[in-house]
């Protein structure tokens, strides 16, 4: 059976990269490639660092990157809505050429602000992807594009009109590379929050909750991780009781996926008509902005239930997103294409 041969593109982070890590572990030809670097310093398999070349001269770096690829791969694997211009030209070059193409949208992309109102009062979107945006882009994506991923079935629920088929598959974790580190139940835990858009993740309603415990006199110490690479935010989350994620979007992130694959017990908000659409035994702590201060508070006050919840935390991310349960799913999609 002929090797399939995949390009991973615009961008995606590490778990874009883990997802190809997990693809070449089954012998098949994945490169990650994002077109610019990042402060995360994530270890892609090649970067175009767009950001270091002149505005004028950015369009033909990636026309002749893409002239090689479309030599080197069979399948086009396009992330967070992006391909390699912004008016999806490419797409029907790809298609000329005989290429196979799917598209995987993982959040902003997709997220449309009216429909998760309906569901869901906290949500806030980026501000770049307004809906008439959103709507454009996934409409022309769909013209070329058969098949889509959806990294949850919330965001299922926004795309899942427009192409012919959706696919909901997790996102891979390296489980191999984050050992866990149990919380020991002591008496003053520390919480960590990273968010990577305040606005987005309702950090605010977590620092208003910090605040109001500890004017209540409970013991724990609080580090909110902004600015800080990869390995940094990893070792802090290391370090940590207790993981606070997002309280706006409704449904858990890469984030929580790390934290429980650390150990870590986790809160993050996560919208009740969604709950019973992920996998049984879920542990994350679910929590509302109007509910966080309570939440949280009783969980500081149960330290004999967090090494439990972290536990369970692993055993989840080990059934439900490791590479060997997970990546044979996005092999099968392949050969649909």
């Amino acid at each position: 059976m002929k090797t399939l041969r995949v390009l991973h593109i615009p961008e995606g982070g590490l778990p874009m990269i883990n997802l190809c890590r997990a693809l070449r572990s089954k012998g098949i030809k994945a490169t990650a490639c994002h077109f610019y670097g990042n402060r995360y310093n994530f270890e892609s398999d090649v970067c175009l660092n767009l950001e270091k070349v002149p505005n004028h001269l950015r369009e033909g770096k990636i026309k002749k990157y893409m002239n090689n690829a479309i030599k080197e791969y069979d399948i086009f694997h396009f992330h967070f809505g992006g391909t390699f211009f912004p008016d999806k030209r490419d797409l029907e070059i790809l298609k000329k050429a005989g290429k196979k193409l799917v598209a995987h949208h993982r959040g902003s992309d997709a997220r449309l602000l009216s429909a998760a109102k309906t569901k869901n009062p906290f949500v806030r979107v980026k501000p770049e992807w307004s809906e008439e945006k959103i709507r454009e882009n996934l409409t022309t994506l769909s013209h070329y594009i058969d098949h889509a991923i959806a990294l949850d079935y919330e965001i299922e629920s926004y795309i899942k009109d427009y192409y012919h088929e959706t696919h909901v598959i997790p996102h891979i974790v390296d489980i191999g590379s984050l050992q866990p580190r149990y919380p020991k139940g002591k008496t003053k835990p520390l919480i960590v929050h990273a968010p990577t858009k305040r606005q987005l993740k309702g950090t605010e309603f977590i620092q208003e909750a910090v605040e109001q415990l500890e004017n209540a006199g409970v013991a724990f110490d609080f580090r909110l991780i902004e600015g800080m690479d990869h390995q940094e935010t990893m070792d802090l989350l290391a370090r940590a009781d207790i993981v606070i994620d997002q309280l706006r979007i409704g449904s858990p992130g890469y984030l929580s996926t790390e934290a429980m694959a650390l150990g870590k017990p986790v809160i993050c908000y996560i919208r009740e008509d969604l709950v019973n659409q992920y996998p049984a035994g879920m542990p994350i702590v679910n929590a509302t902005p109007h509910t966080i201060t309570a939440v949280l508070h009783d969980l500081i006050s149960r330290p004999d239930q967090w090494k439990e919840l972290g536990v369970k935390g692993r055993a989840y991310v080990k059934q439900h997103h490791s590479t060997a349960n997970v990546v044979n799913r996005y092999i099968d999609l392949y050969h649909q294409l």
